[in-house]
C-alpha cells in the first residue's frame, strides 16, 4: 500500500482499517514501516479534524500535580505562600508572571498553556 496524506473521511476510515491489519507487524519489516507511516498520517489528520484544546492553566497545574504526585503544600514556594496557593487553585487569584515562570520551570508546563485566559470563581 502507498501511504499518502489523508484528505477525506473515507481515506481516514480506509487508513484505520489498514492500520488494524498491519498494527502487530514487526517494526523491521515493510508492514511494520507501513504501520508506522499510517499511524503518523492518521495522527496528523486527527489533530487537524478533531483538535483537543489544551486545559486551562489551573486544570493544567492540577493535572501535573497528579502526574507528579504533588499536593497543594508542595506548590508553596512555586506559586507563593500557602494562602496564595489555595487562592490560585480555587480560582480566587490569577497567576502572575513570576508564578508562571516558576511553574514553567519546576512543573514543566508550557507558558502557552499558563498564559491562557481563565475565569475566576465568584
Amino acid at each position: 500500500m502507498i501511504v499518502k496524506p489523508i484528505k477525506t473521511k473515507k481515506e481516514y476510515e480506509l487508513a484505520l482499517k489498514r492500520l488494524e491489519r498491519v498494527f502487530d507487524a514487526s517494526p523491521t519489516t515493510p508492514a511494520g514501516d507501513e504501520a508506522e507511516l499510517l499511524a503518523m498520517v492518521i495522527d496528523a489528520y486527527e489533530q487537524e479534524k478533531f483538535p483537543i484544546d489544551a486545559p486551562d492553566p489551573i486544570e493544567a497545574i492540577k493535572i501535573r500535580m497528579e502526574e507528579m504526585g504533588l499536593r497543594q503544600i508542595d506548590l508553596v514556594g512555586i506559586i507563593g505562600e500557602k494562602g496564595k496557593v489555595s487562592e490560585v487553585l480555587r480560582r480566587k487569584r490569577k497567576l502572575n508572571l513570576a508564578m508562571i515562570r516558576r511553574i514553567n520551570q519546576r512543573l514543566q508546563i508550557p507558558p502557552s498553556v499558563l498564559i491562557q485566559e481563565y475565569k475566576l470563581s465568584a
